[in-house]
Protein backbone atom coordinates (compact mmCIF):
# COMPACT_ATOMS: atom_id res chain seq x y z
CA UNK A 1 0.00 0.00 0.00
CA UNK A 2 1.25 3.81 -0.66
CA UNK A 3 2.92 5.30 2.09
CA UNK A 4 0.07 8.14 1.68
CA UNK A 5 -0.31 10.97 -0.25
CA UNK A 6 0.46 14.55 0.47
CA UNK A 7 -0.87 16.38 -2.90
CA UNK A 8 2.32 18.28 -4.23
CA UNK A 9 4.33 18.81 -0.95
CA UNK A 10 6.79 16.06 -1.68
CA UNK A 11 7.69 16.96 -5.11
CA UNK A 12 8.45 20.70 -4.18
CA UNK A 13 10.31 20.00 -0.93
CA UNK A 14 12.12 17.43 -3.24
CA UNK A 15 12.88 20.61 -5.49
CA UNK A 16 14.34 22.16 -3.11
CA UNK A 17 15.91 20.18 -0.63
CA UNK A 18 17.73 18.48 -3.68
CA UNK A 19 21.35 19.64 -3.38
CA UNK A 20 22.41 22.27 -5.80
CA UNK A 21 25.51 19.60 -6.89
CA UNK A 22 25.06 16.00 -8.18
CA UNK A 23 28.12 14.15 -7.78
CA UNK A 24 27.96 11.86 -11.02
CA UNK A 25 28.77 9.26 -8.82
CA UNK A 26 26.13 9.95 -6.12
CA UNK A 27 23.41 10.45 -8.95
CA UNK A 28 20.87 7.74 -9.56
CA UNK A 29 19.59 8.67 -13.00
CA UNK A 30 20.88 8.95 -16.29
CA UNK A 31 20.78 12.55 -17.52
CA UNK A 32 17.42 13.36 -19.46
CA UNK A 33 17.39 15.61 -22.18
CA UNK A 34 14.04 17.45 -23.10
CA UNK A 35 12.24 17.39 -26.37
CA UNK A 36 11.17 20.05 -28.52
CA UNK A 37 10.44 20.52 -32.24
CA UNK A 38 11.07 22.78 -35.15
CA UNK A 39 11.01 23.89 -38.39
CA UNK A 40 14.00 23.70 -40.05
CA UNK A 41 13.10 23.93 -43.63
CA UNK A 42 11.13 26.84 -43.37
CA UNK A 43 11.77 28.12 -46.72
CA UNK A 44 11.38 25.59 -49.35
CA UNK A 45 12.33 25.81 -53.00
CA UNK A 46 9.37 26.00 -55.57
CA UNK A 47 8.91 25.52 -58.79
CA UNK A 48 6.70 28.11 -61.21
CA UNK A 49 2.83 28.18 -60.64
CA UNK A 50 2.19 28.07 -64.32
CA UNK A 51 4.02 24.52 -64.55
CA UNK A 52 3.47 21.48 -63.23
CA UNK A 53 6.09 19.93 -61.42
CA UNK A 54 5.62 16.75 -63.29
CA UNK A 55 6.05 18.51 -66.69
CA UNK A 56 9.19 20.67 -65.67
CA UNK A 57 12.34 20.21 -67.29
CA UNK A 58 15.90 21.52 -66.65
CA UNK A 59 18.97 20.58 -68.59
CA UNK A 60 22.40 19.23 -67.15
CA UNK A 61 23.94 23.15 -67.04
CA UNK A 62 21.94 26.08 -66.22
CA UNK A 63 22.29 29.74 -65.38
CA UNK A 64 22.36 31.08 -62.10
CA UNK A 65 20.25 33.90 -63.65
CA UNK A 66 17.10 31.56 -63.34
CA UNK A 67 14.78 32.05 -60.61
CA UNK A 68 15.72 29.20 -57.76
CA UNK A 69 13.54 30.56 -55.20
CA UNK A 70 9.90 32.09 -56.08
CA UNK A 71 7.15 33.78 -53.75
CA UNK A 72 6.78 36.97 -51.99
CA UNK A 73 9.21 37.65 -48.75
CA UNK A 74 11.22 40.13 -46.75
CA UNK A 75 14.53 41.20 -46.93
CA UNK A 76 15.85 38.27 -44.68
CA UNK A 77 13.92 35.76 -47.05
CA UNK A 78 15.45 37.39 -50.22
CA UNK A 79 18.88 37.34 -48.64
CA UNK A 80 18.54 33.65 -47.92
CA UNK A 81 17.45 32.66 -51.71
CA UNK A 82 20.58 34.71 -53.07
CA UNK A 83 22.53 32.87 -50.37
CA UNK A 84 21.26 29.92 -51.71
CA UNK A 85 21.89 31.03 -55.14
CA UNK A 86 25.28 31.56 -54.70
CA UNK A 87 26.97 28.97 -53.25
CA UNK A 88 27.84 25.13 -54.19
CA UNK A 89 25.15 22.64 -51.98
CA UNK A 90 28.01 20.50 -52.59
CA UNK A 91 30.60 22.31 -50.67
CA UNK A 92 29.66 25.72 -49.78
CA UNK A 93 31.90 27.60 -52.48
CA UNK A 94 30.40 30.00 -55.01
CA UNK A 95 28.66 28.27 -57.61
CA UNK A 96 28.71 28.99 -60.78
CA UNK A 97 25.66 27.69 -62.61
CA UNK A 98 22.74 24.39 -61.99
CA UNK A 99 24.61 21.61 -62.70
CA UNK A 100 23.37 18.27 -63.05
CA UNK A 101 19.71 19.95 -61.74
CA UNK A 102 22.13 21.67 -58.53
CA UNK A 103 23.60 24.96 -57.89
CA UNK A 104 27.04 23.58 -57.78
CA UNK A 105 30.74 25.07 -58.35
CA UNK A 106 33.12 23.75 -61.38
CA UNK A 107 34.83 21.77 -58.92
CA UNK A 108 32.12 20.18 -57.61
CA UNK A 109 30.61 19.77 -61.48
CA UNK A 110 33.74 18.32 -62.64
CA UNK A 111 33.67 15.76 -60.33
CA UNK A 112 30.19 14.47 -60.63
CA UNK A 113 31.31 14.06 -64.09
CA UNK A 114 34.27 12.67 -64.37
CA UNK A 115 32.58 9.79 -61.87
CA UNK A 116 29.40 9.29 -63.76
CA UNK A 117 31.42 8.80 -67.21
CA UNK A 118 34.51 7.17 -65.62
CA UNK A 119 32.02 4.38 -63.60
CA UNK A 120 34.05 5.08 -61.20
CA UNK A 121 33.24 3.41 -57.06
CA UNK A 122 35.02 5.36 -53.97
CA UNK A 123 35.39 3.77 -50.36
CA UNK A 124 35.15 6.13 -47.45
CA UNK A 125 38.60 5.42 -45.09
CA UNK A 126 36.46 6.26 -42.20
CA UNK A 127 32.59 5.77 -41.51
CA UNK A 128 30.98 7.53 -44.44
CA UNK A 129 30.18 10.80 -42.63
CA UNK A 130 33.18 12.78 -43.40
CA UNK A 131 32.54 16.20 -43.28
CA UNK A 132 32.94 17.82 -47.05
CA UNK A 133 32.93 21.67 -47.36
CA UNK A 134 35.43 23.92 -49.37
CA UNK A 135 38.95 23.09 -47.99
CA UNK A 136 38.07 19.60 -47.54
CA UNK A 137 36.08 18.26 -50.15
CA UNK A 138 39.20 16.63 -52.09
CA UNK A 139 39.85 14.43 -48.76
CA UNK A 140 37.40 11.60 -49.39
CA UNK A 141 35.77 11.14 -52.64
CA UNK A 142 32.92 8.63 -51.55
CA UNK A 143 31.74 11.33 -48.96
CA UNK A 144 31.45 13.97 -51.34
CA UNK A 145 30.33 11.56 -54.42
CA UNK A 146 27.48 10.60 -51.89
CA UNK A 147 26.81 14.07 -51.18
CA UNK A 148 26.08 15.53 -54.60
CA UNK A 149 23.91 12.73 -54.92
CA UNK A 150 21.88 13.68 -51.52
CA UNK A 151 21.87 17.31 -52.78
CA UNK A 152 20.19 15.98 -56.01
CA UNK A 153 22.62 15.66 -59.04
CA UNK A 154 21.21 13.40 -61.55
CA UNK A 155 22.96 10.93 -62.98
CA UNK A 156 21.02 11.20 -65.75
CA UNK A 157 22.17 14.40 -66.79
CA UNK A 158 25.77 13.40 -67.63
CA UNK A 159 26.22 12.39 -71.06
CA UNK A 160 27.86 9.19 -71.33
CA UNK A 161 29.04 9.48 -74.44
CA UNK A 162 31.78 12.49 -73.58
CA UNK A 163 30.68 14.73 -76.79
CA UNK A 164 30.80 18.53 -75.34
CA UNK A 165 28.05 20.56 -76.65
CA UNK A 166 24.19 20.20 -76.81
CA UNK A 167 22.06 20.04 -73.58
CA UNK A 168 20.69 16.67 -72.47
CA UNK A 169 17.23 17.01 -71.07
CA UNK A 170 15.78 15.53 -67.67
CA UNK A 171 13.19 15.67 -65.34
CA UNK A 172 14.04 17.67 -61.99
CA UNK A 173 12.24 15.72 -58.94
CA UNK A 174 10.16 19.18 -57.61
CA UNK A 175 10.55 17.17 -53.77
CA UNK A 176 14.39 17.01 -53.81
CA UNK A 177 14.19 20.64 -53.90
CA UNK A 178 13.02 21.24 -50.58
CA UNK A 179 15.39 19.05 -48.80
CA UNK A 180 18.27 20.71 -50.54
CA UNK A 181 17.09 23.85 -49.35
CA UNK A 182 16.72 22.22 -45.44
CA UNK A 183 20.95 21.05 -45.93
CA UNK A 184 21.64 24.17 -47.27
CA UNK A 185 20.10 26.17 -43.98
CA UNK A 186 20.86 23.86 -42.06
CA UNK A 187 24.25 24.87 -41.05
CA UNK A 188 26.06 25.50 -37.45
CA UNK A 189 27.76 28.43 -36.48
CA UNK A 190 29.66 26.14 -33.96
CA UNK A 191 32.95 24.58 -34.65
CA UNK A 192 33.20 22.00 -32.07
CA UNK A 193 31.19 20.31 -29.49
CA UNK A 194 33.17 22.17 -26.60
CA UNK A 195 31.69 25.32 -27.89
CA UNK A 196 27.65 23.67 -26.86
CA UNK A 197 27.93 24.80 -23.19
CA UNK A 198 25.13 22.66 -21.80
CA UNK A 199 26.73 19.48 -23.42
CA UNK A 200 29.04 20.09 -20.36
CA UNK A 201 26.98 20.35 -17.84
CA UNK A 202 25.26 17.11 -18.91
CA UNK A 203 28.18 15.23 -19.25
CA UNK A 204 28.87 16.19 -15.81
CA UNK A 205 25.77 15.90 -14.05
CA UNK A 206 25.29 12.21 -16.14
CA UNK A 207 24.87 9.86 -13.35
CA UNK A 208 26.04 6.20 -12.75
CA UNK A 209 23.65 3.52 -13.21
CA UNK A 210 21.70 2.43 -10.46
CA UNK A 211 22.40 -0.90 -8.68
CA UNK A 212 20.33 -2.77 -6.54
CA UNK A 213 22.30 -5.69 -5.43
CA UNK A 214 24.77 -3.93 -3.04
CA UNK A 215 26.24 -7.12 -2.44
CA UNK A 216 23.65 -8.43 -0.94
CA UNK A 217 21.58 -10.36 -3.71
CA UNK A 218 22.17 -13.75 -5.18
CA UNK A 219 24.73 -12.62 -8.49
CA UNK A 220 24.53 -15.67 -10.50
CA UNK A 221 21.82 -13.85 -13.13
CA UNK A 222 20.28 -10.25 -13.96
CA UNK A 223 16.69 -11.72 -14.72
CA UNK A 224 14.37 -11.02 -12.32
CA UNK A 225 12.92 -15.18 -12.36
CA UNK A 226 16.22 -16.29 -10.91
CA UNK A 227 17.35 -13.85 -8.64
CA UNK A 228 13.93 -13.52 -7.34
CA UNK A 229 12.51 -17.00 -7.62
CA UNK A 230 9.62 -15.45 -9.93
CA UNK A 231 7.97 -14.13 -7.33
CA UNK A 232 5.43 -11.31 -9.01
CA UNK A 233 5.50 -9.46 -5.95
CA UNK A 234 9.29 -8.99 -5.32
CA UNK A 235 9.83 -8.48 -8.85
CA UNK A 236 7.02 -5.28 -8.77
CA UNK A 237 8.60 -4.08 -5.50
CA UNK A 238 12.28 -3.81 -7.06
CA UNK A 239 10.87 -1.79 -10.16
CA UNK A 240 9.05 0.66 -8.10
CA UNK A 241 11.97 1.28 -5.40
CA UNK A 242 14.51 1.65 -9.00
CA UNK A 243 11.04 4.14 -10.30
CA UNK A 244 11.09 6.10 -6.97
CA UNK A 245 14.99 6.36 -6.99
CA UNK A 246 15.56 7.66 -10.53
CA UNK A 247 12.58 9.92 -9.55
CA UNK A 248 14.90 11.93 -7.26
CA UNK A 249 17.78 11.60 -9.73
CA UNK A 250 15.58 13.47 -12.50
CA UNK A 251 14.61 15.95 -9.77
CA UNK A 252 18.11 16.58 -9.35
CA UNK A 253 19.84 16.31 -12.19
CA UNK A 254 17.16 19.04 -14.13
CA UNK A 255 18.23 21.47 -11.41
CA UNK A 256 21.60 21.40 -13.08
CA UNK A 257 20.48 22.28 -16.68
CA UNK A 258 21.06 26.00 -17.55
CA UNK A 259 17.66 28.14 -17.42
CA UNK A 260 15.30 25.15 -15.57
CA UNK A 261 16.11 27.18 -12.02
CA UNK A 262 14.95 30.31 -13.47
CA UNK A 263 11.21 29.17 -13.72
CA UNK A 264 9.07 29.46 -11.53
CA UNK A 265 8.69 26.78 -8.82
CA UNK A 266 5.38 25.31 -9.67
CA UNK A 267 6.38 25.74 -13.46
CA UNK A 268 9.73 23.44 -12.64
CA UNK A 269 7.11 20.99 -10.96
CA UNK A 270 4.38 20.90 -13.72
CA UNK A 271 7.65 20.54 -15.90
CA UNK A 272 8.67 17.31 -13.77
CA UNK A 273 5.44 16.10 -13.33
CA UNK A 274 4.66 15.51 -16.72
CA UNK A 275 7.86 14.40 -18.60
CA UNK A 276 9.45 12.12 -16.10
CA UNK A 277 7.89 8.91 -17.59
CA UNK A 278 8.94 10.04 -21.06
CA UNK A 279 12.43 10.49 -19.75
CA UNK A 280 12.77 7.42 -17.63
CA UNK A 281 12.03 5.36 -20.85
CA UNK A 282 14.48 7.37 -22.78
CA UNK A 283 17.04 5.94 -20.18
CA UNK A 284 16.24 2.83 -19.84
CA UNK A 285 15.92 2.01 -23.53
CA UNK A 286 19.76 4.15 -24.12
CA UNK A 287 20.69 1.55 -21.07
CA UNK A 288 19.32 -1.85 -23.24
CA UNK A 289 21.32 -1.00 -26.16
CA UNK A 290 22.58 -3.04 -27.94
CA UNK A 291 19.21 -5.01 -27.43
CA UNK A 292 19.76 -8.73 -26.63
CA UNK A 293 15.40 -9.46 -25.66
CA UNK A 294 16.32 -7.74 -21.85
CA UNK A 295 15.34 -4.04 -20.49
CA UNK A 296 18.33 -3.12 -18.17
CA UNK A 297 16.34 -0.95 -15.56
CA UNK A 298 20.01 -1.27 -13.39
CA UNK A 299 23.18 -2.50 -13.89
CA UNK A 300 21.81 -5.68 -12.04
CA UNK A 301 17.90 -5.67 -12.90
CA UNK A 302 16.94 -6.60 -16.40
CA UNK A 303 13.21 -7.97 -17.19
CA UNK A 304 13.19 -10.08 -20.22
CA UNK A 305 9.20 -11.46 -22.05
CA UNK A 306 9.07 -14.42 -19.75
CA UNK A 307 9.35 -11.81 -16.64
CA UNK A 308 7.44 -9.10 -18.24
CA UNK A 309 4.46 -11.61 -18.16
CA UNK A 310 4.79 -12.83 -14.75
CA UNK A 311 4.32 -9.38 -13.35
CA UNK A 312 1.70 -8.58 -15.67
CA UNK A 313 3.68 -5.95 -17.59
CA UNK A 314 3.63 -7.11 -20.84
CA UNK A 315 2.50 -3.99 -23.02
CA UNK A 316 5.33 -1.99 -20.92
CA UNK A 317 7.19 -4.28 -22.09
CA UNK A 318 6.78 -4.81 -25.73
CA UNK A 319 6.51 -0.90 -26.18
CA UNK A 320 9.64 -0.40 -24.53
CA UNK A 321 11.66 -2.78 -26.66
CA UNK A 322 10.03 -1.10 -29.44
CA UNK A 323 11.20 2.56 -28.42
CA UNK A 324 14.85 0.27 -27.74
CA UNK A 325 14.92 -1.16 -31.30
CA UNK A 326 14.08 2.22 -33.09
CA UNK A 327 16.73 4.04 -30.99
CA UNK A 328 19.36 0.88 -31.93
CA UNK A 329 19.13 1.70 -35.51
CA UNK A 330 19.45 4.94 -35.05
CA UNK A 331 22.76 4.83 -33.01
CA UNK A 332 22.72 8.16 -31.11
CA UNK A 333 25.74 9.30 -30.07
CA UNK A 334 26.11 9.99 -26.14
CA UNK A 335 25.89 14.05 -26.69
CA UNK A 336 22.66 13.29 -28.63
CA UNK A 337 21.30 11.56 -26.16
CA UNK A 338 21.81 13.91 -23.49
CA UNK A 339 20.25 16.73 -25.48
CA UNK A 340 17.61 14.96 -26.51
CA UNK A 341 16.42 14.12 -22.35
CA UNK A 342 17.01 17.30 -21.55
CA UNK A 343 14.63 18.65 -24.45
CA UNK A 344 11.91 16.02 -23.08
CA UNK A 345 12.27 17.98 -19.86
CA UNK A 346 11.07 21.28 -21.72
CA UNK A 347 8.15 20.06 -24.08
CA UNK A 348 5.55 21.09 -22.26
CA UNK A 349 1.82 21.03 -23.12
CA UNK A 350 0.41 22.78 -20.56
CA UNK A 351 -0.64 26.08 -19.27
CA UNK A 352 2.38 27.54 -17.22
CA UNK A 353 3.01 30.83 -15.05
CA UNK A 354 5.60 32.24 -17.33
CA UNK A 355 5.49 30.43 -20.98
CA UNK A 356 8.00 32.74 -21.90
CA UNK A 357 10.46 31.66 -19.90
CA UNK A 358 10.20 27.65 -21.30
CA UNK A 359 9.78 28.82 -24.60
CA UNK A 360 13.35 30.35 -24.27
CA UNK A 361 14.73 27.91 -22.53
CA UNK A 362 13.10 24.93 -24.96
CA UNK A 363 14.90 27.15 -27.96
CA UNK A 364 18.36 26.82 -26.38
CA UNK A 365 18.47 23.18 -25.77
CA UNK A 366 16.79 22.71 -29.37
CA UNK A 367 19.35 25.02 -31.04
CA UNK A 368 22.42 22.88 -28.73
CA UNK A 369 20.29 19.94 -30.44
CA UNK A 370 21.01 21.53 -34.08
CA UNK A 371 24.39 22.28 -33.71
CA UNK A 372 25.26 19.31 -31.95
CA UNK A 373 23.93 16.86 -34.57
CA UNK A 374 25.21 18.71 -37.25
CA UNK A 375 28.49 18.48 -36.39
CA UNK A 376 28.56 14.99 -35.40
CA UNK A 377 26.61 13.88 -38.79
CA UNK A 378 27.64 16.79 -41.56
CA UNK A 379 25.82 15.79 -44.55
CA UNK A 380 22.85 13.67 -42.96
CA UNK A 381 22.35 15.87 -39.95
CA UNK A 382 18.77 17.16 -41.25
CA UNK A 383 17.37 13.43 -41.53
CA UNK A 384 19.59 11.93 -38.61
CA UNK A 385 17.88 14.79 -36.55
CA UNK A 386 14.02 14.51 -38.11
CA UNK A 387 14.26 10.49 -36.77
CA UNK A 388 15.22 11.77 -33.36
CA UNK A 389 12.29 13.94 -32.93
CA UNK A 390 10.50 10.81 -34.24
CA UNK A 391 10.97 9.37 -30.92
CA UNK A 392 9.12 11.74 -29.17
CA UNK A 393 5.43 10.33 -29.79
CA UNK A 394 6.57 6.88 -29.04
CA UNK A 395 8.21 8.16 -25.64
CA UNK A 396 4.75 10.23 -24.92
CA UNK A 397 3.13 7.20 -25.98
CA UNK A 398 5.07 4.98 -23.36
CA UNK A 399 4.07 7.55 -20.53
CA UNK A 400 0.69 6.66 -21.02
CA UNK A 401 1.02 2.77 -20.16
CA UNK A 402 3.32 3.37 -17.35
CA UNK A 403 0.93 5.54 -15.67
CA UNK A 404 -1.95 3.12 -16.31
CA UNK A 405 0.50 0.36 -15.24
CA UNK A 406 1.44 1.90 -12.20
CA UNK A 407 -1.69 3.23 -10.93
CA UNK A 408 -3.38 -0.15 -11.24
CA UNK A 409 -0.27 -1.52 -8.65
CA UNK A 410 -1.25 1.33 -6.55
CA UNK A 411 -4.40 0.40 -6.55
CA UNK A 412 -4.60 -2.99 -5.71
CA UNK A 413 -1.62 -2.37 -2.54
CA UNK A 414 0.05 -5.45 -2.70
CA UNK A 415 3.05 -3.33 -3.03
CA UNK A 416 4.51 -0.25 -0.95
CA UNK A 417 5.28 2.27 -2.99
CA UNK A 418 7.14 5.63 -1.90
CA UNK A 419 5.03 8.57 -1.81
CA UNK A 420 7.03 10.85 -4.32
CA UNK A 421 6.35 7.62 -6.72
CA UNK A 422 2.63 8.06 -6.06
CA UNK A 423 2.42 11.44 -6.13
CA UNK A 424 3.96 12.04 -9.43
CA UNK A 425 1.41 8.98 -11.16
CA UNK A 426 -1.26 11.69 -10.95
CA UNK A 427 -0.75 14.23 -13.14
Amino acid sequence: MADGMGGNFNIKQEIDTTTNCCSPTTSILNCSNSISYSSSASNQLQTSPSVSPERQLCSSTTSLSSDLLCGNGGENKAGIREEIRRLCLVCGDVASGFHYGVASCEACKAFFKRTIQGNIEYTCPANNECEINKRRRKACQACRFQKCLLMGMLKEGVRLDRVRGGRQKYRRNPVSNSYQTMQMLYQSTTSSLEDIKILEVLNTYEPEALCVSQQEEVKSSNNFSSKFGGDAHDMLAVLSDLYDKELVGVIGWAKQIPGFTELPLNDQMKLLQISWAEILTLQLAYRSIPFNGKLNFASDVCMDERAAKECGATELYYHCVQIVQRMERLSPRKEEYYLLKALILSNCDVLLDDSSSLRNFRESILNSLNDCVYLLRHTTAVSHQQQLLLLLPSLRQADNIIRRFWRSVCREGNVTMKRLFVEMLER
